[in-house]
């Protein structure tokens, strides 16, 4: 299949913006002028923190239930703010994210500064490889993560904008995830999104483990390395894939923590999809820094599968129910095994 151009175009508008925690400013602006000059049914404001919350409303949908979240930030380097202790020792940079130190010490000089108060890894921006030596396409860029989760919450508005789908869903574009998800902190405590009854599904690119394999489809992420997320949630965005024909995995990712723990830890109910990365943070073998990857069809099918969730949501047909179909399979054997519970063979055990 060729990948879409179009859709690798959008990307690179987000991908090609350097960002680094509590720096993303360049990323947010591309954000915001796409979605004014594509989308005229998405309304955007920025909360006072700086995270821009996006809202796609047509015709006269039920109320909105979803609410697709993704960081603008990645691991990069940053002037140390006056008064701090790396200001006080004369550290020209310090870096923000997980890197080993080893990689960072190893890596030091190869850096980008972007003004004067971040510098990125002098990586290239964005580029295609479709020759790889396992025929998969794959997307090479300095920051997959998780640009590629903002740029699907895009491709999915711009999908919905096209069709003319009257649904109603949330993006939440969040600042300085890499140091503690403070963007998506600072949305749930204000309660809104609870008060209003909308579920967050965080998107990732999160380190390729098994049994998550890139090339065959996004994944419905049951959970990250620090807990589970909702499990009807969970088995409704699989339901809806299954449902549509989009290929997925359905996988615990434990290579990290997402934003989903951030936001259910303050009371907001989430899932998860992901795609998997390879270069995870950009650390390459030994100690090297290298672009970070993933598949571009798992990126084309992320993109699908946040704009069927969101035209399914608007739709009254219910859903098979995996989760209501197993309990009643299990009671009925339940059942079935009453004449056997009492018997001497309990006494034995």
């Amino acid at each position: 299949m060729q990948p879409d151009e179009n859709l690798l175009a959008l990307a690179r508008t987000v991908l090609c913006e350097p960002t680094a925690p509590f720096h993303e400013a360049r990323v947010r602006a591309a954000i915001a002028r796409r979605l004014a000059e594509s989308c005229p049914h998405v309304e955007t404001r920025e909360d006072a923190f700086g995270n821009l919350i996006a809202r796609y409303r047509r015709g006269n949908p039920p109320a909105a239930r979803w609410a697709f979240a993704a960081h603008m930030d990645h691991p990069a380097w940053v002037r140390p703010a006056p008064g701090s202790a790396a200001a006080e020792k004369g550290l020209p940079w310090i870096f923000l994210g997980g890197v080993p130190e080893a990689t960072l010490r190893v890596n030091a000089e190869k850096i980008a500064p972007c003004g004067e108060d971040f510098a990125v890894w002098a990586l290239p921006d964005c580029e295609v490889r479709a020759d790889e030596p396992d025929g998969i396409a794959r997307l090479h860029a300095r920051a997959c993560d998780d640009l590629l989760g903002c740029a699907a919450i895009l491709g999915m508005f711009e999908e919905l904008e096209a069709e003319g789908a009257a649904c109603d869903v949330y993006g939440l574009f969040t600042r300085a995830e890499e140091v503690g998800f403070v963007g998506a902190v600072q949305l749930a405590r204000e309660g809104w999104l609870q008060a209003a009854g909308l579920t967050v599904i965080s998107l990732e690119t999160s380190a390729e483990r098994p049994p998550a394999k890139q090339g065959d489809g996004p994944i419905v992420r049951v959970g990250d390395k620090a807990s589970i997320f909702d499990p009807a949630a969970t088995a409704e965005l699989a339901a809806v894939a299954a449902e549509a024909g989009i290929p997925f995995q359905r996988c615990l990712m434990p290579g990290g923590t997402c934003e989903a723990t951030a936001f259910q830890m303050h009371g907001a109910r989430s899932a998860a999809l992901c795609i998997a990365l390879g270069n995870y943070h950009n650390c390459a073998p030994n100690a090297q820094i290298a672009a970070e990857h993933v598949a571009v069809a798992d990126f084309a099918g992320l993109t699908r599968l946040c704009a069927q969730i969101a035209r399914r949501s608007a739709q009254t047909t219910p859903l098979p129910d995996s989760l209501t179909a197993l309990r009643r399979r299990l009671e009925r054997e339940f059942a079935g095994f009453q004449p056997y519970i009492g018997r001497d063979g309990r006494s034995r055990a």
